[in-house]
């Protein structure tokens, strides 16, 4: 304690915040002071929302991840050839001694299963889709399909690690948690990184906190989770008996407190501490508001689907994603589970394209209409894809797949990226990348270069090292920016 005392002098603090991104914070902290609109949606007039590396062609993220990892053999990767090598053996000269999974390890045969679904071009770039996304079809102009996605992890919790954290191994700070260090809020009213994690028809995949926690970052930056069921953020209210008056008249003598506290040992997650109290304070009045949709329009729930006046539904967070881009949210993560199709696919994939193929096509639809599309990058895929063999017995109706991190797809839109393009190209058994391949890293630079960042730049020193979210591998794909 006393040598990491020595190193967090007065004159280190503020020579770190004085330069570099870390003044992110400071300039958050300070944003009232500087005569800023804490409910401007853009930000324009924030400090923070000036700071960055150059000027960002989106100021806002929503991510959709698709937890479990949807098949891009039945959604997005069109294969027509594999129709002629149905049930049959999956070359060895294309599976090239593949790291196998536990569950198919012990298989002593690799039938190769065609998707049952169709596929179709749509919109003016003529982009092939499955039959099980409709909605997704009509904002085709809008997306940027990558078809060469590919990662090192082969299990679904160091595969969602390594894309939320940029490390397999839990204890990195997360995405969303580099985004907040980096630029900082712009409303003081709201968290700068909000998760939401939809009810599905079963559990999928446990989502552990640390993949939205601040890891080793301070601890104003790690995101806040709103609920669907009960309180939107749990212990917001004040406790029974308490009014507002006597909650700020309570949290005013616990500043006095621990800023004694902070004087006498320097340790910044005390000052972390008082910035949390005094915007859930705040919260206690945005966040109801927030999810208050009843005002929303006929029309808009017509757009998103039914489910959108449930809460907790992915269609009813899609809703709340757009009304946090509104409100000045910068960074917005969305978890939808159930995507693990080991066995049963096809009736699966239905079910699964039903719960999120409408929402997800009418949030882009509804940003664009409202002037927002162009500042919001909104990403949509899972952890890695699916093989092109059958895990387990191949029938006629039915089919499962296993986990596959050689390939897979993912789209983006808005926020600077290009409309209407299709990216990277798979072997005819979506098993290999044949051309542009885009590693998990590369996305996490092309995302922070959307927001003015350089991901080379973007570092924080921790135990003697400057680490940062793409560790020393990724590169910006160029080609997909507009």
């Amino acid at each position: 304690m006393n040598h990491w005392l020595q190193q967090q002098t007065r004159r280190s603090f503020f020579g770190r915040t004085a330069t570099g991104l870390g003044g992110a914070a400071l300039a958050s902290l300070l944003a009232q002071d500087a005569g800023a609109n804490p409910d401007s949606p853009t930000g324009d007039h924030h400090p923070a929302a000036t700071l960055g590396h150059f000027a960002a062609k989106a100021k806002r993220v929503i991510w959709l991840f698709q937890s479990g990892a949807p098949s891009q053999l039945d959604l997005f990767d069109y294969k027509p050839k594999m129709a002629e090598f149905h049930k049959q053996e999956l070359p060895a000269s294309i599976r090239m001694g593949q790291r196998l999974t536990g569950m198919t390890s012990g298989q002593s045969s690799f039938p190769v299963a065609a998707s049952k679904f169709k596929f179709a071009q749509h919109g003016q770039s003529g982009m092939w889709l499955s039959e099980t996304l409709p909605y997704t079809a009509k904002i085709a102009d809008e997306m940027c399909l990558i078809r060469s996605m590919h990662t090192e992890a082969i299990n679904h919790d160091p595969a969602i690690t390594f894309f939320q954290t940029g490390s397999q191994l839990p204890g990195r700070p997360s995405f969303g948690s580099w985004v907040d260090y980096g630029l900082g809020s712009m409303n003081e009213n709201l968290p700068t990184f909000v998760v939401m994690i939809s009810k599905s028809g079963t559990k999928g995949q446990g989502l552990l906190g640390r993949l939205w926690g601040s890891g080793f970052l301070p601890s104003q930056h790690q995101g806040v989770k709103l609920r669907g069921v009960g309180d939107p953020v749990l212990y917001l209210s004040d406790p029974q008996g308490m009014d507002r008056e006597g909650r700020r008249q309570m949290l005013d003598g616990l500043a006095q407190l621990n800023q004694l506290q902070y004087t006498d040992v320097g340790d910044p997650e005390i000052t972390a501490r008082i910035a949390q109290y005094e915007l859930a304070f705040r919260m206690q009045t945005s966040v109801p508001e927030l999810m208050e949709t009843t005002q929303e329009s006929a029309h808009t729930f017509e757009m998103y689907g039914e489910e959108s006046k449930k809460p907790g539904t992915f269609a009813g967070n899609c809703l709340l994603a757009r009304r946090l881009v509104e409100r000045g949210v910068r960074f917005i993560q969305l978890y939808h589970r159930d995507w693990d199709h080991h066995g049963g696919l096809p009736d699966r994939m239905v079910q699964q394209c039903k719960e999120t193929d409408q929402a997800s096509s009418a949030l882009i639809q509804d940003l664009k209409q409202r002037g927002l599309l162009d500042e919001t990058l909104v990403v949509w895929g899972g952890e890695f894809g699916r093989t092109a063999y059958c895990q387990g017995a191949i029938t006629d109706t039915t089919y499962g797949r296993d986990h596959h991190p050689r390939c897979f797809s993912l789209w983006l839109a808005g926020g600077g990226i290009k409309p209407g393009m299709v990216f990277g190209e798979t072997d005819d058994y979506s098993y290999n990348i044949v051309r542009d391949p885009v590693h998990v890293h590369d996305l996490q630079a092309t995302m922070l270069n959307q927001l003015g960042l350089d991901h080379t730049r973007l570092t924080y020193r921790f135990q003697g090292r400057d680490f940062r979210v793409t560790d020393i591998h990724g590169k910006v794909v160029s080609e997909i920016l507009a």
